[in-house]
């Protein structure tokens, strides 16, 4: 069986960090891109960020680049998501999400490519 768990979610303060935590269990992690997405209830999923199953290669959204980080621990099947500078607009429920890197050609950042989906996280940022 196929599990994806988030974690690190909470109710922070504007310019406060988190670093959320996703770990993969029934497959093998390393065969994965793994991405992080996030919504706001009653609107569209919004890519956030991806990394390659080795870890060399990221993408991020605009409206997160310079201020969230991701990486990786293949030892620990475990993705991460550190997020700095943290803005009231960033509140949202964070989803880890896993995409078969054999079928892919460059990092995907929509959606319909990743196959397995955690049940998200939420993240809070007060004014």
């Amino acid at each position: 069986q196929v599990q994806l768990v988030e974690s690190g979610g909470g109710l922070v303060q504007a310019g406060d960090s988190l670093r959320l935590s996703c770990v993969l269990s029934g497959r093998t992690f390393s065969n994965y891109h793994m991405g992080w997405f996030r919504q706001v209830p009653g609107k569209e999923y919004e890519f956030v960020a991806t990394i390659s199953w080795s870890g060399d290669s990221t993408g991020y959204a605009d409206s997160v680049k310079g201020r969230f980080t991701i990486s990786r621990d293949n030892a620990k099947n475990t993705v991460y998501l550190q997020m700095n500078s943290l803005k009231p607009e960033d509140t949202a429920i964070y989803f880890c999400a896993a995409a078969p890197a054999q079928a892919m050609g460059v990092l995907p950042r929509l959606r319909s490519l990743y196959y397995y989906w955690g049940q998200g996280t939420q993240v809070t940022v007060s004014s």
